[in-house]
């Protein structure tokens, strides 16, 4: 696969993008390999995601040949077109990782910047080097984030931090990033510190897995209280005394991983 490359093992999708000589920097290229492994994940049997890159940096947004060629493009009917559900093809970068049923664990390192940092927020938990520099760097070029972003940072972080972030283009530390809500936790090693969350997560029921995703989700909608909670329930209801979860309550009465058909 272009730029990016897709191994399933154990239910653990391992999801890397490989063009690290050039910081993993998004052209078309990657653009459609990422969205392809996206595609292929959620026809696959994996339960959950991890999302690296490989080399020095997770992914310095943009490639500078990519910004000189958007000058030549005819922009609204580029960035207009829904063409993946509610997005374009830039924002499914990012949104196709929140859509998917299951969760999504990236390991950041290095340069995680402009669609960079947009592709990390569609992932459910981050995981990042103390080395990690994260930027909102669209305005470096005279741009607005366009990538998912204004749809995934203001459920993170603080509205004056958003502001911050977005005005400045300034990169922040991982420790300034985890401090304001986008990095979850900071790791010497985030990629074995994503696998072995990943596969403790692998181990739990897959179908609760999905639902605590979805409710999750519909939490943060913007749903009200009395809708949340009656989504609570129907979501429970599908789960209560079903095969699963009866194997749950088995292997955690036998002391013993439970086996999922």
């Amino acid at each position: 696969m272009a730029r990016v490359s897709v191994e399933i093992k154990d239910h653990i999708a391992h999801v890397t993008l490989t063009r690290g000589d050039k910081m993993n920097a998004l052209d078309d290229a990657m653009v459609k390999g990422i969205l392809a492994a996206g595609a292929q994940v959620a026809g696959s049997d994996a339960r959950v995601v991890v999302l690296a890159g490989e080399g020095k940096s997770f992914c310095a947004g943009l490639d500078l040949m990519s910004f000189m060629s958007m000058g030549k493009t005819d922009s609204a009917a580029w960035l207009m077109e829904r063409s993946h559900h509610d997005a374009n093809e830039m924002q499914e970068v990012s949104m196709i990782w929140r859509r998917l049923e299951i969760p999504v664990i990236a390991a950041l390192q290095g340069a995680t910047y402009g669609g960079g940092l947009q592709l990390a927020l569609g992932a459910d938990i981050r995981i990042a080097a103390p080395d990690t520099k994260l930027a909102v760097m669209e305005m470096k070029w005279g741009l607005i984030p366009d990538m998912g972003g204004m749809a995934l940072l203001p459920k993170l972080v603080r509205s004056d931090v958003l502001r911050q972030l977005t005005y400045t283009a300034a990169p922040i530390s991982a420790q300034q990033a985890e401090a304001w809500g986008m990095v979850t936790s900071i790791s010497d090693d985030p990629l074995a510190a994503a696998q072995a969350l990943a596969t403790e997560i692998a181990g739990k029921g897959p179908t609760a897995m999905r639902a605590a995703k979805r409710m999750i989700e519909f939490a943060e909608s913007g749903a009200s209280q009395a809708e949340v909670l009656l989504r609570e329930s129907a979501e429970q209801v599908k789960l209560i005394g079903k095969p699963e979860q009866m194997e749950v309550i088995a292997a955690q009465m036998q002391k013993r991983a439970p086996v999922f058909k």
